[in-house]
């Protein structure tokens, strides 16, 4: 989703506080804190960090998920991926990622024995809850929009599959239906088909929120088994939930598979 000129200027002003990047620096250390972590390091009153957070959130720079009483804040880095690719990756982009990719190896290797955090991805699309249900759990709609169709009854404690639409019917993931609240939960466990993963599978969750003519669809991806696929997965939805967005706005998915081009990138690099 494009930025406009007014949701730049919330990302810029956000951006322009100390305070507010500390908080975002704080999140990408650790990612899914409660409002108390991530004050007190900071020696800040809870009012003045939530005041921050407010701010935070309405530039889409950072979103929170509910877990029982706790309110769980996670970095959306959405909002800067597009200011990456507004300003820089058209201009220095080869030098920039062999440096990226020196220091990615680095923080790797710095965090080999710390726990991979989960990741969190937040789209807005005009459509309502009803129909992104649907989409998420339709056959055929997963089929046009994912380039796999994902079969299920969507019953609680239900199996489902990732299956190819090439006439193979090949299971590339599969899991369990955890929780399902038509139209705005669902989680599943997500994993290679008879996989004995360490740690068990990672668990997907999909929470969808209305306002007035849109809503707020939130993808919440847990329990990740390490960099591989926290890279993976970093690349592999947006690209999906972008082509789920063409797909409700205008009837038709994007012109070329989005994944595709992620692949093209890796390989050029």
């Amino acid at each position: 989703m494009s930025e406009t000129p007014i949701e730049l200027d919330l990302v810029f002003k956000a951006l322009a506080d100390r305070t507010r990047r500390l908080l975002l620096d704080r999140l990408r250390e650790r990612n899914g804190q409660t409002l108390g972590e991530l004050c007190t390091p900071l020696g800040m009153a809870r009012q003045s960090a939530t005041q921050h957070l407010d701010i935070l959130r309405r530039a889409n720079l950072v979103t929170v998920v509910r877990r029982g009483r706790e309110r769980l804040h996670y970095l959306n880095p959405v909002p800067i991926h597009e200011i990456q690719q507004r300003w820089i990756a058209e201009f220095d982009q080869p030098r920039l990622d062999a440096l990226q990719a020196i220091k990615t190896t680095a923080e790797e290797y710095a965090m080999s024995e710390q726990p991979i955090p989960t990741y969190v991805y937040v789209t807005y699309i005009r459509a309502n809850p009803d129909q992104v249900w649907r989409a998420l759990t339709d056959a055929d709609a997963t089929a046009r929009f994912w380039g796999h169709a994902n079969v299920s009854d969507w019953q609680p404690g239900s199996a489902w599959e990732h299956r190819r639409v090439d006439g193979s019917d090949v299971v590339d993931v599969a899991g369990t239906v955890l929780e399902a609240e038509p139209p705005t939960r669902l989680a599943i466990t997500f994993d290679e088909p008879g996989a004995d993963t360490p740690g068990g599978p990672s668990v997907v969750t999909f929470h969808i929120e209305p306002h007035q003519d849109i809503v707020r669809l939130t993808v919440t991806h847990e329990n990740l088994a390490g960099p591989g696929q926290l890279r993976g997965i970093s690349q592999g939805w947006p690209a999906v939930l972008a082509n789920l967005k063409s797909l409700l706005e205008t009837g038709d998915v994007l012109p070329q598979a989005p994944w595709e081009m992620a692949a093209a990138e890796d390989r050029t690099h």
